[in-house]
C-alpha cells in the first residue's frame, strides 16, 4: 500500500526496467538561470528575434553581442543545482537510463549525467557556418566580434538551435528511441509549450509509461499526460523523491 505521492512515484521508477527524465527551463533556475517564457522570463528583457537564424545572418555583429553576454558571460557561470545532482544519483543506482533536455546549458553532464540527449543543442561548441569546422568555447575569447573561423575566415556560429533551425537529427532520433523504451518519465520543469520536445513525453505515454511531473505550476502536460504531479521547487521535490527512493531501497 501506497502511503504518499513519493512513495507511489519511487515504486513506478523502481520497477521501471528504462527510465527517462525530459528536462526544461525549470530545472535550472535555481542555478540562477531564469526561464526563456512569462514575465521575469528572458524574452521578457531580450528580443528573441536575436536567435533568428535569418536575422543572425544579417546582422550577426548584433545577434553576437547578446549571445556573449547571456549565453557565455551570464549562463556560463552557472552551476548545477541539487536536482541536477539527484538525477546523477539517479543514474548511478541505475534508477535512471537517459536524459532529454532542452536545456543548453551542460549543467546535467557538469552534475555527473553520462546519457543526455540536447535536444536544442549546447553552449559547448561554436561551429562555422562555412566549412563546418567546430571550435571548443572553453578556451575561446570571443574577440573580435562576431567571431570568425580561424582557416577560412567564415562566421562562427553557437552549435544550440536557433528559431527558423531544423533539430539536430541525432538528437532528436535517440529522445524518440528512449521514449518509445521508456517505462516511466519524469518530466521536470517544462511547461509543453515548446514544439517539437513536447512531444517526446507524449509519445512515451502513447508506449504505455508512467509520466511523473515535476513543476511549481501545473503546465500543458498536467490535464494531458501526466499521471503523477508532485508540484514544487525542482530541488525540493528531487531531494524528496530521491530520499524515497533510497529509503525503500533498504
Amino acid at each position: 500500500m501506497f502511503t504518499d505521492r513519493y512513495d507511489l512515484a519511487a515504486e513506478w521508477i523502481k520497477g521501471s526496467d528504462f527510465t527517462l527524465a525530459f528536462t526544461g527551463a525549470g530545472i535550472s533556475v535555481e542555478s540562477g538561470i531564469p526561464p526563456f517564457r512569462g514575465a521575469d522570463g528572458l524574452w521578457a528583457k531580450v528580443d528573441p528575434t536575436v536567435l533568428e537564424l535569418s536575422y543572425f545572418y544579417s546582422h550577426p555583429l548584433e545577434s553576437w553581442r547578446v549571445i556573449k553576454q547571456l549565453f557565455y558571460e551570464f549562463m556560463g557561470k552557472a552551476k548545477p543545482n541539487d536536482a541536477h545532482y539527484r538525477l546523477a544519483d539517479m543514474e548511478n543506482k541505475q534508477w535512471l537510463h537517459a536524459i532529454v533536455t532542452q536545456n543548453i546549458d551542460n549543467l546535467h553532464q557538469m552534475a555527473g549525467n553520462t546519457r543526455v540527449y540536447e535536444f536544442h543543442g549546447h553552449t559547448r561548441d561554436l561551429r562555422c557556418v562555412d566549412c563546418g569546422r567546430i571550435v571548443s568555447t572553453g578556451e575561446f575569447e570571443f574577440d573580435p566580434m562576431p567571431p570568425t573561423c580561424e582557416f577560412c575566415t567564415g562566421l562562427l556560429k553557437p552549435d544550440f538551435i536557433f528559431f527558423g533551425e531544423q533539430i539536430p537529427p541525432k538528437a532528436y532520433e535517440s529522445s524518440f528511441d528512449s521514449a518509445n523504451r521508456a517505462q516511466a518519465v519524469l518530466v521536470i520543469g517544462t511547461t509543453g509549450e515548446v514544439m517539437p520536445a513536447s512531444m517526446v513525453p507524449a509519445n512515451a505515454k502513447e508506449n504505455g509509461a508512467k509520466i511523473i511531473e515535476i513543476n511549481p505550476e501545473p503546465s500543458l502536460f498536467t490535464d494531458r499526460i501526466t499521471d503523477l504531479f508532485l508540484q514544487g521547487p525542482a530541488t525540493t521535490v528531487m531531494n524528496r523523491l530521491y530520499a524515497e527512493l533510497t529509503e525503500s531501497n533498504k
